[in-house]
């Protein structure tokens, strides 16, 4: 499921229009990555968490010619889902 077609599913079940739906979603989204942007985890209770996770530096493989490769340390986004999603997936 694409963007739009999640706009359109909220549209359909919160009896708004597709406009109303999109921003909406498009404010949430916009939450949820300042909230990460701040180093602010987002709890959705039930459905999981949001956090933002540090990568160190790394050394990797380069994997057609097998040279070494230096990875430099980043930020990344990481999702641990909550019961009751593990639950509708299992």
């Amino acid at each position: 499921m694409r963007k739009p077609e999640l706009a359109a599913a909220i549209a359909e079940k919160a009896d708004l229009t597709k406009d109303q739906a999109s921003r909406v979603l498009n404010a949430v989204l916009e939450e949820i990555t300042g909230a990460l942007n701040r180093k602010d985890s987002v709890t959705l209770v039930g459905f999981g968490t949001f956090v933002q996770r540090h990568r160190g530096a790394r050394t990797g493989k380069n994997p057609q010619t097998g040279q070494p490769v230096k990875i430099k340390a980043s930020n990344t986004v990481a999702f641990k889902p909550g019961k009751s999603l593990k639950d509708a997936v299992n």
